[in-house]
């Protein structure tokens, strides 16, 4: 049963916590502003213009100093309501501000038009900025990177590419640091230590949500989801700084997926100077989804790739005007690349490539072997990554910078001897995609004489990086996982592709090898690099389409669709015997964050009613006084309140937004300094609802009628409430409530029984009714698991320590005492101080990384299984 709000006293029920935020600074709301009614209109007249101005005047106010607050989700269907409302309000404003000043003419259809026209000016420049925006990332990222190898004598700022265009027969003015080894292979570590220091410092100082790839955030904020400065100015500067840096520090991540995360923080940051997307999340919404396309079609120079991945992987909702407005963003923004030419070859990514040579029906058995690889990959990567952010959070949130930094060096140490491993990952695909036809050969990759060698070299690639990207994804820098996973992919397909050309050479007259000319090449190892590399993406992101389209219009090459296809849906198929969802859905699911994929089907059996929180806070539409409801705002951080018609009956009439509530209490006091005992009302007062002339002269909208001075004072906050919120019975199938969730988009539902209110429903309530059902049904067995977390922490904990007394030696020997800058090691706690620290956030109810109040915290358990 549901009790009377004034009596609402003790804890917060569970699941009606799951509709509210943290205490924020001020009592505002993150919910959208409900429908507001408004009478029925017939001939204007001057009273009816005046209304709609006044009406006009609220919904702007309630809209400027309505923010979302941080992790809540977005009412699409509230939001909705009051866009149309607003915009019915504006039209008739301005309709009669063009009356009132005599231009009707041209100059109201230039406004109409611009108003109109502001989403294709919006898209070209986001489109255009991130363009730009990539451009200086490819040439600074490369050119960071050779700086670890050496400089060029004649123009430090030149890159080795650069430095030696057009050298035919060695390159002297590039040149190593030294001509000792060991002082190269020195330098190289000290490169890889600043550029991580640095990335890892500025994160840290400024802008922390820049670190990651941002992938999965950005799913669940284009589906709704809050997160205040994710997107923000500090951000975009931050990651666009930090992302060349973490690149050419050598760590095992890439910068296609961050890429995503800049551009749509581009848009964001460009949207926000115009009016139509400030106050509107559904259209923001649609610029995310487009600045996502075009962050892929730039990182990848594949447009119609990006608008693919943005439907495919990044937005729930993509109807066909936001795809053209995708595909538009995705055009500007690679036109402004290929404009720039950062790599002054014509091509827009470093390892764009083009196939001449078909390839062989034979050839499908060893496809389908890189495409069983793509699935083990993503299936193994996911697996021990999500066990690594686990180990992440609870031992290493407190030192990301020496986290970072230890990496790099951990990375540069055991990369350097292998070739493959020592240059940037973007380079190395770029050579093992070449066919070896037309002079391209690198450190006698396609030596015959040298086979066996190269074999052993990127099987040791292969596994090396594997391991790297499992430890490397998720540290505080700004890190992506796609060109990672394809240069394992590219790496291991070379191998095969190296073994099957020397197989044919060994047995030419096989009849296996039947189809090949016997005149010439045969087998192209290049294409098996290609796609070993759509394989592995394939496999770590669980997407098929959007990875065919991307590496299509990497290669040009048309004849190589149908094994791309076959690869990626051998990958597929495998992967899915793993688990569902790619990397970027799993840490969703680690985090807790509220977020319901439509690309699951779940069939649960039981109504709603079973799911649901039955103690709701309401309010009764008559006989509150204003002092109570202030108290029980100011108890609880509710986003709404069901509004029932008394106690007894709890007879359904609406339901109030906290943000109106606030706004309509403060100004009865503010501007009519109305008593504390003044009665508010949530149903009109007015005996004929449709007349425009009510008994009580519109309190609701101007206040300016409410006598200050009178003994009974009746506020009427009917205006406010939205008196049709989304209703369900309670024995309606949960999976159809979660289909309203995942299309309509509303924050709450409530459960109505002949209209009485019996309750209410959340996308948290469903998300943890589904984890316990998942949980029952997949028992499984962590115990070992945290018993080798502790043991792998006691080995850190030592070997750290002996680092920090290596350092104190060496400072004393160079007359130091013992003092200066030491190590941020976990030995400075004491043993197990990191660890209290973590059970008094645990205790304070807070996520030590990101302050997000997780409430499936017992997602991080079942997610690493």
């Amino acid at each position: 049963m549901i009790r009377n709000p004034s009596s609402q006293s003790g804890p917060v029920p569970q699941s009606a916590r799951s509709s509210q935020s943290r205490p924020p600074p001020t009592p505002r709301s993150a919910s959208f502003a409900p429908s507001l009614r408004r009478r029925t209109t017939g001939t204007p007249d001057p009273e009816a213009a005046q209304a709609a101005r006044t009406e006009h005047v609220i919904v702007e106010e309630i809209a400027e100093i309505k923010r979302y607050e941080d992790f809540t989700t977005i009412d699409w269907v509230q939001d909705a309501a009051r866009e149309s409302l607003r915009r019915k309000a504006r039209r008739k404003e301005r309709a009669g501000f063009w009356e009132r000043e005599g231009r009707i003419g041209w100059r109201r259809k230039i406004a109409e038009a611009y108003d109109a026209g502001q989403a294709w000016i919006v898209v070209t420049l986001v489109g255009a900025a991130i363009g730009l925006n990539a451009a200086f990332l490819n040439i600074v990222t490369e050119w960071l990177s050779d700086t670890k190898l050496g400089y060029c004598s004649t123009a430090f700022y030149l890159n080795e590419n650069f430095c030696c265009w057009g050298a035919e027969s060695g390159c002297p003015e590039w040149k190593r640091w030294s001509s000792f080894w060991p002082l190269n292979y020195f330098l190289y570590i000290l490169f890889a230590a600043l550029f991580s220091w640095t990335a890892a410092t500025l994160v840290k100082s400024f802008a922390p949500y820049a670190a990651g790839s941002g992938i999965s955030e950005m799913k669940c904020i284009i589906a709704g989801f809050v997160m205040k400065g994710f997107l923000g100015a500090w951000t975009l500067a931050i990651k666009s700084i930090g992302l060349p840096l973490a690149i050419a520090s050598g760590l095992s991540v890439g910068k296609e997926g961050p890429s995503v995360h800049y551009a749509v923080c581009t848009g964001n940051v460009i949207s926000r100077f115009f009016d139509k997307y400030r106050r509107n999340a559904a259209k923001t919404r649609e610029i995310l989804s487009a600045s996502a396309a075009a962050g892929v079609a730039v990182a990848f120079g594949s447009p119609i790739g990006g608008v693919l991945f943005s439907l495919e992987e990044m937005s729930n909702y993509f109807p066909l005007k936001t795809m053209w407005r995708s595909y538009f963003c995705a055009l500007v923004a690679t036109a402004v690349l290929a404009a720039m030419n950062p790599f002054r070859t014509g091509q827009l990514v470093m390892f764009q490539v083009r196939y001449d040579r078909s390839w062989h029906f034979f050839e499908v058995l060893f496809y389908l072997i890189i495409g069983a690889f793509g699935g083990l990959y993503g299936a193994f990567v996911i697996k021990w990554n999500l066990r690594m952010q686990v180990f992440r959070k609870k031992y290493l949130s407190q030192y990301p910078i020496t986290e970072a930094v230890t990496l790099a060096v951990f990375t540069a140490i055991i990369c350097y001897p292998n070739m493959f491993l020592r240059i940037d990952m973007t380079e190395s695909m770029e050579i093992l995609f070449l066919e070896c036809e037309g002079g391209h050969d690198y450190d006698a990759l396609c030596d015959r004489d040298n086979r066996w060698h190269m074999i052993i070299s990127l099987a040791i690639a292969t596994v090396v990086r594997t391991m790297l990207v499992v430890i490397s994804f998720g540290c505080k820098v700004p890190a992506g996982i796609f060109v990672p996973s394809m240069a394992v992919g590219a790496s291991f397909g070379r191998m095969v592709g190296i073994f099957v050309q020397h197989i044919h050479e060994s047995f030419p007259n096989s009849a296996f090898f039947a189809a090949c000319d016997p005149d010439g090449p045969c087998i192209t190892p290049g294409t098996y690099a290609f796609l070993g590399a759509a394989a592995a993406l394939s496999g770590i992101m669980h997407i098929t389409v959007s990875v065919v389209v991307i590496m299509f219009e990497i290669t040009g090459a048309l004849t190589y669709i149908l094994p791309t296809m076959i690869v990626v849906g051998v990958t597929k198929a495998v992967g899915e015997r793993f688990g569902h969802g790619g990397i970027a859905d799993r840490m969703i699911y680690l985090n807790g964050y509220p977020f319901l994929d439509n690309k699951e089907e779940h069939t649960f059996g039981v109504p709603v009613s079973q799911v649901m929180a039955s103690q709701v806070v309401s309010l009764p539409a008559t006989g509150l006084e204003l002092r109570q409801l202030e108290r029980i705002t100011n108890e609880n951080q509710y986003q709404g309140y069901p509004i029932v018609e008394d106690a007894t009956s709890k007879t359904l009439i609406g339901y109030i937004g906290r943000t109106e509530l606030r706004y309509a209490l403060d100004r009865a006091k503010r501007d009519q300094m109305a008593p504390g005992h003044a009665k508010c009302f949530f149903t009109s007062t007015s005996t004929n609802s449709d007349s425009r002339t009510p008994s009580t002269p519109m309190p609701a909208v101007s206040f300016d009628t409410m006598s200050a001075t009178s003994a009974q004072l009746h506020v009427d906050l009917s205006k406010f409430i939205d008196p049709t919120p989304l209703t369900v019975h309670p024995r309606l199938p949960l999976e159809t409530v979660m289909e309203l969730f995942k299309k309509m988009g509303p924050r709450v539902i409530l459960i109505e029984y002949r209209g009485r209110l019996t309750g209410l429903v959340t996308v948290k309530d469903c998300l943890k009714y589904q984890f316990k059902v998942e949980a029952h049904e997949n028992p499984q067995q962590d115990r070992g698991l945290e018993e080798r977390q502790e043991r792998l922490w006691g080995v850190i904990r030592r070997a750290a320590r002996a680092v920090d007394g290596g350092l104190g030696v060496l400072r004393r020997r160079l007359g130091f005492g013992g003092r200066g800058v030491r190590l941020a090691s976990p030995t400075n706690e004491g043993g197990g101080g990191l660890r209290e620290r973590e059970r008094e956030r645990e205790r304070d109810g807070g996520d030590s990384e990101n302050g997000l109040e997780v409430e499936l915290d017992e997602r991080v358990r079942g997610a690493v299984r």
